[in-house]
Protein backbone atom coordinates (compact mmCIF):
# COMPACT_ATOMS: atom_id res chain seq x y z
CA UNK A 1 0.00 0.00 0.00
CA UNK A 2 1.14 3.54 -0.75
CA UNK A 3 2.40 5.64 2.16
CA UNK A 4 1.05 9.20 2.17
CA UNK A 5 2.26 12.29 3.99
CA UNK A 6 -0.38 15.01 4.02
CA UNK A 7 1.56 18.22 4.60
CA UNK A 8 0.50 21.56 6.08
CA UNK A 9 -3.14 20.58 6.54
CA UNK A 10 -5.54 22.03 9.07
CA UNK A 11 -6.26 18.84 11.01
CA UNK A 12 -9.64 18.88 12.76
CA UNK A 13 -10.13 15.78 14.92
CA UNK A 14 -12.78 15.97 17.67
CA UNK A 15 -11.68 12.62 19.12
CA UNK A 16 -8.47 14.34 20.30
CA UNK A 17 -9.84 17.89 20.38
CA UNK A 18 -7.21 18.71 17.78
CA UNK A 19 -7.52 21.75 15.54
CA UNK A 20 -4.09 22.70 14.28
CA UNK A 21 -2.00 23.02 11.16
CA UNK A 22 0.30 20.04 10.78
CA UNK A 23 1.06 16.83 8.92
CA UNK A 24 -0.63 13.45 8.78
CA UNK A 25 1.21 10.26 7.94
CA UNK A 26 -0.71 7.29 6.51
CA UNK A 27 0.99 3.88 6.42
CA UNK A 28 -0.45 0.43 5.75
CA UNK A 29 -3.99 1.74 5.69
CA UNK A 30 -3.78 3.40 9.11
CA UNK A 31 -2.88 6.72 10.66
CA UNK A 32 0.79 6.48 11.65
CA UNK A 33 1.32 9.97 13.05
CA UNK A 34 -0.42 13.32 13.28
CA UNK A 35 0.85 16.79 14.08
CA UNK A 36 4.54 17.43 13.58
CA UNK A 37 5.77 14.61 11.33
CA UNK A 38 9.29 14.20 10.04
CA UNK A 39 9.53 13.50 6.34
CA UNK A 40 8.89 9.80 5.79
CA UNK A 41 10.97 7.90 3.27
CA UNK A 42 9.09 6.56 0.27
CA UNK A 43 5.97 8.53 1.26
CA UNK A 44 3.99 10.30 -1.41
CA UNK A 45 3.78 13.87 -0.18
CA UNK A 46 0.62 15.87 -0.76
CA UNK A 47 0.56 19.59 0.01
CA UNK A 48 -2.71 20.35 1.84
CA UNK A 49 -2.04 24.02 2.55
CA UNK A 50 -5.32 25.81 3.11
CA UNK A 51 -7.20 22.52 3.22
CA UNK A 52 -8.97 20.66 6.01
CA UNK A 53 -8.19 17.05 6.86
CA UNK A 54 -11.03 15.55 8.89
CA UNK A 55 -12.08 12.04 9.92
CA UNK A 56 -14.29 10.46 7.28
CA UNK A 57 -17.94 11.24 7.87
CA UNK A 58 -20.22 8.60 9.38
CA UNK A 59 -23.78 8.82 8.02
CA UNK A 60 -26.12 6.93 10.33
CA UNK A 61 -29.27 7.05 8.19
CA UNK A 62 -29.03 6.03 4.54
CA UNK A 63 -31.77 4.37 2.51
CA UNK A 64 -30.63 2.21 -0.40
CA UNK A 65 -32.81 0.52 -3.00
CA UNK A 66 -30.87 -2.75 -3.11
CA UNK A 67 -32.35 -5.31 -2.85
CA UNK A 68 -35.66 -4.69 -4.59
CA UNK A 69 -35.39 -1.16 -6.00
CA UNK A 70 -31.99 -1.04 -7.65
CA UNK A 71 -33.27 1.50 -10.19
CA UNK A 72 -33.32 4.07 -7.36
CA UNK A 73 -30.00 3.19 -5.73
CA UNK A 74 -27.60 0.30 -5.38
CA UNK A 75 -25.08 -0.30 -2.64
CA UNK A 76 -22.36 0.49 -5.18
CA UNK A 77 -23.90 3.77 -6.37
CA UNK A 78 -24.67 4.86 -2.81
CA UNK A 79 -21.05 4.25 -1.87
CA UNK A 80 -19.85 6.35 -4.81
CA UNK A 81 -22.13 9.19 -3.74
CA UNK A 82 -20.89 8.80 -0.17
CA UNK A 83 -17.24 8.99 -1.21
CA UNK A 84 -17.91 12.17 -3.19
CA UNK A 85 -19.40 13.71 -0.04
CA UNK A 86 -16.57 12.71 2.28
CA UNK A 87 -18.61 9.89 3.87
CA UNK A 88 -16.44 6.86 4.60
CA UNK A 89 -18.95 4.87 6.69
CA UNK A 90 -22.70 4.62 6.30
CA UNK A 91 -25.44 2.73 8.09
CA UNK A 92 -27.93 1.29 5.64
CA UNK A 93 -31.57 1.25 6.72
CA UNK A 94 -33.54 -2.02 6.51
CA UNK A 95 -36.31 -0.60 4.27
CA UNK A 96 -35.61 -2.81 1.28
CA UNK A 97 -37.65 -5.42 -0.58
CA UNK A 98 -37.56 -7.74 1.26
CA UNK A 99 -36.68 -5.85 4.47
CA UNK A 100 -33.43 -6.68 6.24
CA UNK A 101 -35.04 -8.77 8.97
CA UNK A 102 -33.03 -11.97 8.95
CA UNK A 103 -29.41 -13.12 8.99
CA UNK A 104 -29.30 -14.00 5.29
CA UNK A 105 -30.16 -10.45 4.28
CA UNK A 106 -27.64 -8.91 6.69
CA UNK A 107 -25.03 -11.19 5.15
CA UNK A 108 -26.17 -10.22 1.65
CA UNK A 109 -25.64 -6.53 2.41
CA UNK A 110 -22.22 -7.13 3.93
CA UNK A 111 -21.11 -9.41 1.09
CA UNK A 112 -22.32 -7.00 -1.58
CA UNK A 113 -20.67 -4.07 0.18
CA UNK A 114 -17.40 -5.97 0.47
CA UNK A 115 -17.42 -6.79 -3.25
CA UNK A 116 -18.84 -3.58 -4.73
CA UNK A 117 -18.76 -0.65 -2.29
CA UNK A 118 -15.93 1.86 -2.05
CA UNK A 119 -16.79 2.86 1.55
CA UNK A 120 -17.76 0.95 4.69
CA UNK A 121 -21.41 -0.11 4.66
CA UNK A 122 -22.98 -1.28 7.93
CA UNK A 123 -26.48 -2.80 7.88
CA UNK A 124 -29.18 -1.78 10.32
CA UNK A 125 -31.58 -4.63 11.05
CA UNK A 126 -35.35 -4.47 11.19
CA UNK A 127 -36.71 -4.45 14.74
CA UNK A 128 -39.85 -6.30 13.68
CA UNK A 129 -40.43 -8.86 10.96
CA UNK A 130 -41.27 -7.29 7.61
CA UNK A 131 -41.27 -3.92 9.46
CA UNK A 132 -44.90 -4.58 10.41
CA UNK A 133 -44.49 -3.70 14.08
CA UNK A 134 -45.87 -6.90 15.57
CA UNK A 135 -43.30 -9.73 15.82
CA UNK A 136 -39.72 -9.09 16.95
CA UNK A 137 -36.78 -10.28 14.89
CA UNK A 138 -33.85 -12.31 16.26
CA UNK A 139 -31.76 -9.49 17.70
CA UNK A 140 -28.84 -11.63 18.87
CA UNK A 141 -28.40 -13.46 15.57
CA UNK A 142 -28.70 -10.23 13.59
CA UNK A 143 -26.08 -8.59 15.78
CA UNK A 144 -23.73 -11.55 15.41
CA UNK A 145 -24.17 -11.35 11.64
CA UNK A 146 -23.04 -7.70 11.61
CA UNK A 147 -26.07 -5.47 12.21
CA UNK A 148 -25.07 -2.34 14.16
CA UNK A 149 -28.51 -0.89 14.92
CA UNK A 150 -32.13 -1.96 15.36
CA UNK A 151 -34.79 0.15 13.73
CA UNK A 152 -38.12 0.01 11.98
CA UNK A 153 -36.77 2.39 9.38
CA UNK A 154 -39.43 4.71 8.00
CA UNK A 155 -42.18 2.82 9.80
CA UNK A 156 -43.07 4.18 13.27
CA UNK A 157 -43.67 1.46 15.85
CA UNK A 158 -47.09 2.19 17.32
CA UNK A 159 -47.52 -0.72 19.72
CA UNK A 160 -46.16 0.31 23.13
CA UNK A 161 -45.84 -3.26 24.42
CA UNK A 162 -43.89 -4.41 21.35
CA UNK A 163 -41.55 -1.44 21.67
CA UNK A 164 -41.02 -2.08 25.38
CA UNK A 165 -40.12 -5.71 24.66
CA UNK A 166 -37.85 -4.65 21.81
CA UNK A 167 -36.00 -2.22 24.06
CA UNK A 168 -35.62 -4.79 26.81
CA UNK A 169 -34.37 -7.40 24.35
CA UNK A 170 -31.96 -4.93 22.67
CA UNK A 171 -30.58 -3.83 26.05
CA UNK A 172 -29.40 -7.35 26.76
CA UNK A 173 -27.39 -7.35 23.52
CA UNK A 174 -26.06 -3.81 23.93
CA UNK A 175 -27.77 -2.69 20.72
CA UNK A 176 -29.08 0.78 19.98
CA UNK A 177 -32.80 1.08 19.18
CA UNK A 178 -33.42 3.90 16.69
CA UNK A 179 -36.98 5.06 16.06
CA UNK A 180 -38.82 7.29 13.64
CA UNK A 181 -40.89 9.57 15.85
CA UNK A 182 -44.13 10.26 14.04
CA UNK A 183 -47.66 9.44 15.13
CA UNK A 184 -49.31 8.06 12.02
CA UNK A 185 -52.79 8.95 13.18
CA UNK A 186 -51.94 12.57 13.96
CA UNK A 187 -49.96 12.87 10.74
CA UNK A 188 -52.85 11.25 8.84
CA UNK A 189 -52.93 12.68 5.31
CA UNK A 190 -50.62 15.57 6.18
CA UNK A 191 -47.88 16.43 3.71
CA UNK A 192 -46.14 19.49 5.23
CA UNK A 193 -45.81 21.41 8.49
CA UNK A 194 -49.16 22.50 9.89
CA UNK A 195 -49.53 26.26 9.90
CA UNK A 196 -50.38 29.37 7.95
CA UNK A 197 -48.17 28.50 4.97
CA UNK A 198 -49.83 25.09 4.58
CA UNK A 199 -53.21 26.84 4.61
CA UNK A 200 -52.07 29.23 1.90
CA UNK A 201 -50.99 26.31 -0.27
CA UNK A 202 -54.18 24.39 0.46
CA UNK A 203 -52.22 21.39 1.76
CA UNK A 204 -52.97 19.13 4.72
CA UNK A 205 -50.65 19.88 7.63
CA UNK A 206 -48.78 17.69 10.12
CA UNK A 207 -48.75 19.18 13.64
CA UNK A 208 -45.54 19.33 15.66
CA UNK A 209 -47.28 17.17 18.27
CA UNK A 210 -47.18 14.27 15.79
CA UNK A 211 -43.44 14.14 16.54
CA UNK A 212 -43.40 15.19 20.17
CA UNK A 213 -45.97 12.72 21.54
CA UNK A 214 -44.33 9.49 20.22
CA UNK A 215 -40.89 10.85 21.15
CA UNK A 216 -41.95 11.39 24.76
CA UNK A 217 -43.41 7.87 24.83
CA UNK A 218 -40.14 6.44 23.49
CA UNK A 219 -38.10 8.33 26.05
CA UNK A 220 -40.27 7.05 28.90
CA UNK A 221 -39.90 3.47 27.66
CA UNK A 222 -36.14 3.91 27.31
CA UNK A 223 -36.01 5.07 30.92
CA UNK A 224 -38.20 2.17 32.02
CA UNK A 225 -36.17 -0.52 30.24
CA UNK A 226 -32.66 0.94 30.49
CA UNK A 227 -32.23 0.60 26.74
CA UNK A 228 -29.90 2.63 24.56
CA UNK A 229 -32.36 4.71 22.56
CA UNK A 230 -31.73 6.98 19.57
CA UNK A 231 -34.34 9.37 18.18
CA UNK A 232 -33.51 9.12 14.49
CA UNK A 233 -34.65 12.56 13.32
CA UNK A 234 -36.09 15.36 15.41
CA UNK A 235 -37.22 18.71 14.06
CA UNK A 236 -38.90 20.81 16.78
CA UNK A 237 -37.71 22.77 19.79
CA UNK A 238 -40.05 20.81 22.10
CA UNK A 239 -38.38 17.59 20.96
CA UNK A 240 -35.00 18.90 22.08
CA UNK A 241 -36.47 19.85 25.45
CA UNK A 242 -37.96 16.36 25.84
CA UNK A 243 -34.55 14.77 25.19
CA UNK A 244 -32.86 17.11 27.67
CA UNK A 245 -35.42 16.23 30.34
CA UNK A 246 -35.03 12.47 29.73
CA UNK A 247 -31.26 12.76 30.10
CA UNK A 248 -31.67 14.57 33.40
CA UNK A 249 -33.77 11.63 34.60
CA UNK A 250 -30.92 9.29 33.68
CA UNK A 251 -32.15 7.81 30.40
CA UNK A 252 -29.46 6.65 27.95
CA UNK A 253 -30.76 8.56 24.93
CA UNK A 254 -29.28 10.28 21.89
CA UNK A 255 -30.83 12.07 18.95
CA UNK A 256 -30.08 13.04 15.39
CA UNK A 257 -31.27 15.57 12.86
CA UNK A 258 -31.33 15.62 9.09
CA UNK A 259 -29.09 18.20 7.43
CA UNK A 260 -32.23 19.31 5.58
CA UNK A 261 -33.86 20.49 8.81
CA UNK A 262 -30.76 22.49 9.72
CA UNK A 263 -30.57 24.18 6.31
CA UNK A 264 -34.16 24.57 5.06
CA UNK A 265 -37.58 25.61 6.30
CA UNK A 266 -41.18 25.25 5.17
CA UNK A 267 -40.96 28.37 2.98
CA UNK A 268 -38.52 26.56 0.69
CA UNK A 269 -41.41 24.44 -0.56
CA UNK A 270 -42.40 27.49 -2.57
CA UNK A 271 -44.89 26.58 -5.26
CA UNK A 272 -45.32 22.88 -4.48
CA UNK A 273 -41.69 21.79 -5.04
CA UNK A 274 -41.84 18.08 -4.32
CA UNK A 275 -38.09 17.68 -3.70
CA UNK A 276 -38.84 19.51 -0.44
CA UNK A 277 -41.45 17.00 0.69
CA UNK A 278 -39.68 15.28 3.57
CA UNK A 279 -40.42 13.30 6.72
CA UNK A 280 -40.59 14.90 9.21
CA UNK A 281 -41.79 17.89 7.22
CA UNK A 282 -39.68 21.02 6.97
CA UNK A 283 -40.60 23.19 9.94
CA UNK A 284 -40.79 26.92 10.59
CA UNK A 285 -37.72 29.16 10.61
CA UNK A 286 -38.03 29.46 14.40
CA UNK A 287 -37.75 25.68 14.72
CA UNK A 288 -34.81 25.57 12.30
CA UNK A 289 -32.92 28.14 14.33
CA UNK A 290 -33.71 26.25 17.55
CA UNK A 291 -32.31 23.08 15.96
CA UNK A 292 -29.10 24.86 14.97
CA UNK A 293 -28.66 26.17 18.53
CA UNK A 294 -29.29 22.69 19.96
CA UNK A 295 -26.70 21.22 17.61
CA UNK A 296 -24.14 23.81 18.66
CA UNK A 297 -24.78 23.11 22.35
CA UNK A 298 -24.50 19.33 21.86
CA UNK A 299 -28.12 18.64 22.83
CA UNK A 300 -28.53 17.20 19.33
CA UNK A 301 -25.86 14.54 18.99
CA UNK A 302 -25.49 13.85 15.29
CA UNK A 303 -26.30 15.05 11.77
CA UNK A 304 -27.51 12.57 9.16
CA UNK A 305 -28.13 12.99 5.44
CA UNK A 306 -31.31 10.89 5.60
CA UNK A 307 -30.38 9.97 2.04
CA UNK A 308 -33.61 8.63 0.52
CA UNK A 309 -33.48 8.22 -3.28
CA UNK A 310 -36.75 8.54 -5.17
CA UNK A 311 -37.22 8.43 -8.93
CA UNK A 312 -39.35 10.52 -11.26
CA UNK A 313 -42.31 8.16 -10.86
CA UNK A 314 -42.55 8.99 -7.15
CA UNK A 315 -41.45 12.65 -7.16
CA UNK A 316 -42.73 14.21 -10.39
CA UNK A 317 -46.27 14.23 -9.06
CA UNK A 318 -48.61 16.73 -7.37
CA UNK A 319 -47.14 17.64 -3.98
CA UNK A 320 -49.79 15.74 -2.00
CA UNK A 321 -49.13 12.56 -4.02
CA UNK A 322 -45.34 12.65 -4.09
CA UNK A 323 -43.20 10.39 -1.90
CA UNK A 324 -41.21 11.73 1.04
CA UNK A 325 -37.45 11.84 0.82
CA UNK A 326 -34.37 13.44 -0.72
CA UNK A 327 -30.85 12.35 -1.60
CA UNK A 328 -28.15 13.91 0.56
CA UNK A 329 -24.91 11.95 0.78
CA UNK A 330 -23.06 14.27 -1.61
CA UNK A 331 -24.31 17.55 -0.14
CA UNK A 332 -24.39 16.89 3.64
CA UNK A 333 -20.95 18.30 4.40
CA UNK A 334 -21.27 21.31 2.10
CA UNK A 335 -24.66 22.22 3.58
CA UNK A 336 -23.27 21.82 7.10
CA UNK A 337 -20.34 24.13 6.29
CA UNK A 338 -22.86 26.93 5.78
CA UNK A 339 -23.45 26.78 9.54
CA UNK A 340 -19.71 27.15 10.11
CA UNK A 341 -19.24 30.01 7.66
CA UNK A 342 -22.07 32.05 9.15
CA UNK A 343 -20.79 31.48 12.69
CA UNK A 344 -23.72 29.42 14.00
CA UNK A 345 -21.85 26.18 14.79
CA UNK A 346 -18.10 25.73 15.41
CA UNK A 347 -16.29 23.57 12.87
CA UNK A 348 -15.16 21.14 15.60
CA UNK A 349 -18.78 20.52 16.65
CA UNK A 350 -19.87 19.98 13.03
CA UNK A 351 -17.17 17.37 12.42
CA UNK A 352 -17.98 15.74 15.75
CA UNK A 353 -21.69 15.52 14.83
CA UNK A 354 -20.98 14.00 11.43
CA UNK A 355 -18.09 11.69 12.30
CA UNK A 356 -16.80 11.14 15.83
CA UNK A 357 -20.11 11.13 17.70
CA UNK A 358 -22.06 8.77 15.38
CA UNK A 359 -19.11 6.38 15.36
CA UNK A 360 -19.18 6.32 19.18
CA UNK A 361 -22.95 5.88 19.42
CA UNK A 362 -23.06 2.91 17.08
CA UNK A 363 -19.74 1.36 18.03
CA UNK A 364 -17.94 1.80 14.70
CA UNK A 365 -14.19 1.85 14.22
CA UNK A 366 -14.27 5.29 12.64
CA UNK A 367 -14.42 8.99 13.41
CA UNK A 368 -10.83 9.54 14.55
CA UNK A 369 -7.40 10.48 13.22
CA UNK A 370 -5.52 9.09 16.22
CA UNK A 371 -2.39 7.09 15.38
CA UNK A 372 -3.38 3.45 14.90
CA UNK A 373 -6.90 4.23 13.66
CA UNK A 374 -8.01 3.30 10.13
CA UNK A 375 -7.02 5.93 7.58
CA UNK A 376 -10.59 6.93 6.74
CA UNK A 377 -10.51 10.66 6.07
CA UNK A 378 -11.61 13.50 3.84
CA UNK A 379 -9.55 16.36 2.41
CA UNK A 380 -11.76 19.44 2.13
CA UNK A 381 -11.34 22.89 0.68
CA UNK A 382 -13.53 24.87 3.10
CA UNK A 383 -13.76 27.88 0.80
CA UNK A 384 -14.16 26.49 -2.73
CA UNK A 385 -17.42 27.74 -4.26
CA UNK A 386 -19.55 25.38 -6.31
CA UNK A 387 -23.08 24.94 -7.57
CA UNK A 388 -25.06 21.72 -7.16
CA UNK A 389 -26.04 20.21 -10.49
CA UNK A 390 -28.38 17.24 -10.22
CA UNK A 391 -26.98 15.83 -13.46
CA UNK A 392 -23.56 15.50 -11.84
CA UNK A 393 -24.77 13.69 -8.73
CA UNK A 394 -23.40 10.18 -8.47
CA UNK A 395 -26.56 8.83 -6.92
CA UNK A 396 -28.88 7.05 -9.33
CA UNK A 397 -31.70 9.31 -8.14
CA UNK A 398 -31.54 13.09 -8.45
CA UNK A 399 -34.17 14.26 -5.95
CA UNK A 400 -32.03 16.82 -4.14
CA UNK A 401 -33.56 19.83 -2.39
CA UNK A 402 -30.25 21.62 -3.03
CA UNK A 403 -30.56 21.67 -6.82
CA UNK A 404 -28.73 24.78 -8.13
CA UNK A 405 -27.74 25.73 -4.55
CA UNK A 406 -24.50 27.67 -4.14
CA UNK A 407 -22.15 26.17 -1.57
CA UNK A 408 -18.83 27.25 -0.10
CA UNK A 409 -16.69 24.23 0.77
CA UNK A 410 -16.10 21.04 -1.17
CA UNK A 411 -14.61 17.59 -0.68
CA UNK A 412 -11.48 17.28 -2.81
CA UNK A 413 -10.56 13.70 -1.94
CA UNK A 414 -11.77 10.85 0.26
CA UNK A 415 -9.60 8.05 1.62
CA UNK A 416 -10.80 4.70 2.98
CA UNK A 417 -8.30 2.37 4.65
CA UNK A 418 -5.41 4.30 3.17
CA UNK A 419 -6.69 4.30 -0.43
CA UNK A 420 -8.22 7.18 -2.32
CA UNK A 421 -11.79 6.29 -3.30
CA UNK A 422 -12.66 9.75 -4.54
CA UNK A 423 -10.42 12.44 -5.98
CA UNK A 424 -6.65 12.23 -6.12
CA UNK A 425 -4.49 15.19 -5.17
Amino acid sequence: MTTFLLKNARIVDPSEERDEVGDLLVENGRIAAAGSVQSASNARQIDCSGKLVIPGLVDARVFVGEPGAEHRETIASASQAAAAGGVTSLIMMPDTAPPIDDVALVEFVMRTARDEASVHVYPAAAMTKALKGTELTEFGLLSDAGAVMLTNGREPLGNNLVLRRAMTYARDFGLVVACETQDQNLAAQGVMNEGLFASWLGLEGIPREAEIIPLERDLRLAELTGARYHAAKISTSESVEAVRTARKRGADVTCGISINHLSLNENDIGEYRTFFRLSPPLRSEDDRQAMVSALASGDIDIIVSSHDPQDVDTKRLPFADAADGAVGLETMLAAALRLHHNGDVPLMRLVDAMSTRPAAIFGLDAGSLKPGCPADLAIVDPDEPWVVSKDKLRSRSKNTPFEDARFQGRVLATMVAGRFVFGDL
